[in-house]
């Protein structure tokens, strides 16, 4: 959602504890924040990459692979 994850939605998503998180956005700004967030968690991140998805406009989607730490 473009508002981003909420901190606990981060947290119950920690929680699950799952090996890998694909996280899409569509806010670089909210994207950053959340990422912020996972990374103080025991995750990290593995690859990014943005898609234009709409071509001809300003609008982006970023798939960023988090992976859970060993």
């Amino acid at each position: 959602p473009r508002p981003g994850l909420s901190p606990d939605a981060i947290a119950w998503i920690a929680k699950l504890n799952p090996d890998t998180v694909l996280y899409v956005s569509c806010n670089p700004s909210t994207l950053a924040r959340d990422l912020k967030i996972f990374l103080q968690s025991p995750y990290h991140l593995e690859a990014i990459e943005p898609f234009d998805l709409f071509p001809h406009t300003f609008h982006m989607e970023t798939l960023a692979l988090l992976r859970r730490n060993p």
